[in-house]
């Protein structure tokens, strides 16, 4: 029935798709569907003869990046005992302080704060665009990777009081990737490559892939109009024709050098099997050790304010109201979604991973309801998919 579904919407437009089902450690489902590049990449015409998916195909993680690069760096340096997420964000990065004009204070803010997304920062950041980050005050513009990291320390005004309800917001996530770096004494993508792709022994997953060996070819595709949102978005230095194997988010591409803790990291169904598998494991994979199950508890502890909040992960909670899961997924359940149209779920319970990625993106934009096609099929909303597996999976169980 998955199977189904996904080739039914490949067969009515959507772009293309991975899916990778491992349970009780061992894989049971991966398998490909459609295209990587339907677009030209000079005139965006639509190919005669689309470039198909293979099972090695790299995506763009988008904010599946906080979990695999962020969030993993994160939870090592608190297992060697590098970083306490209940200490002020100042007491590792000095120069994080000052207040904003409506005496909100940094010295306040927690690493905790950022990694429950309840720091008090906008939901919505265009460092990117002159015009839309003009919004939130003067001198926030740039589109330098310096620039940026110093604008996000010292001079991003919040959009409202630290705790309460959780807020998501990438701001978030690019300051713990810069904490991370101020850590470490690395650049965040040297970080988590020599810290946990090269000891886990993945090859695939990687910042900025066109600099490291790959060709256009090895991605999938997003936006068809580079950035433009169907040609209704313009800013400085934009993207017009199709992405392929360069991060699409805007403030990671433009402002960050595609080096970010919230967007920029890319992987495949292999690398991905092992990642996810490592916290099903409690931090350990082989004769690799990243975290204990202590700093793993940490992590997963949902929030008191919306349990669908986690350090970082999301979670399903008690009521599946972490809708992207479906309605069948543990109470236990957590992972992450990223934008371009990437999934990720472990239930501990079922002891059950699902990957589910796509390049939604790379279809039509519709600026009336501001969605992609490719958001409105079964396969772009997630939910569905996820349902259909765990069905299967229930019903095996029942009859076995």
């Amino acid at each position: 029935k998955v199977d189904q579904q996904i080739v039914s919407d490949r067969a009515h437009g959507f772009p293309g798709a991975a899916l990778l089902i491992v349970k009780d450690g061992k894989v049971i489902k991966q398998n490909v569907y459609g295209y990587r590049l339907k677009y030209d990449l000079n005139s965006a015409k639509l190919l005669a003869h689309p470039q198909a998916l293979q099972c090695n195909t790299i995506f763009d993680l988008a904010s599946n990046t906080k979990m695999y690069a962020t969030n993993y760096a994160l939870m090592h340096l608190v297992y060697q005992g590098k970083l306490d997420v209940s200490k002020p964000i100042s007491y590792y990065l000095p120069q994080y302080s000052g207040c904003d004009s409506h005496k909100e204070c940094r010295s306040t803010r927690t690493v905790r704060d950022l990694l429950s997304h309840s720091a008090g920062y906008t939901a919505n950041l265009q460092l990117f665009s002159p015009k839309s980050i003009a919004k939130l005050g003067s001198g926030l513009y740039t589109q330098n990777r310096a620039l940026t990291e110093s604008i996000v320390i010292t001079k991003l005004p919040f959009s409202g009081p630290r705790g309460g309800k959780p807020l998501y917001s990438d701001v978030d996530f690019i300051l713990l990737g810069i904490l991370i770096e101020k850590i470490s004494g690395m650049r965040l993508d040297d970080y988590v490559s020599q810290e946990i792709y090269q000891p886990l022994d993945l090859k695939y997953t990687v910042y900025n892939p066109l600099f490291h060996g790959f060709k256009q070819s090895a991605c999938a595709a997003t936006e068809i109009l580079g950035n433009t949102r169907g040609g209704s978005v313009n800013f400085p230095n934009l993207r017009t024709t199709p992405i392929q194997c360069q991060v699409h988010d805007e403030n990671a591409y433009y402002s960050m050098g595609g080096i970010a803790g919230h967007a920029g990291l890319f992987s495949n169904l292999g690398d991905l099997a092992v990642l996810t598998q490592v916290m099903l494991n409690h931090g350990i994979y082989g004769k690799v050790r990243l975290w204990d199950e202590a700093t793993e508890a940490l992590f997963l502890q949902a929030n008191p304010l919306d349990e669908t909040y986690a350090l970082g992960w999301r979670l399903a909670g008690s009521q599946h109201n972490y809708a992207l899961f479906g309605t069948h997924a543990s109470s236990s359940a957590y992972g992450h979604s990223g934008w371009t149209g990437t999934l990720t779920l472990i239930d501990p319970q079922y002891n059950l991973i699902i990957v589910l990625l796509s390049n939604k993106k790379h279809s039509l934009y519709n600026p009336n309801t501001e969605k992609f096609a490719g958001d409105t099929f079964a396969t772009g909303t997630y939910h569905h998919i996820i349902d259909l597996i765990y069905q299967s999976i229930v019903k095996s169980r029942t009859s076995n």
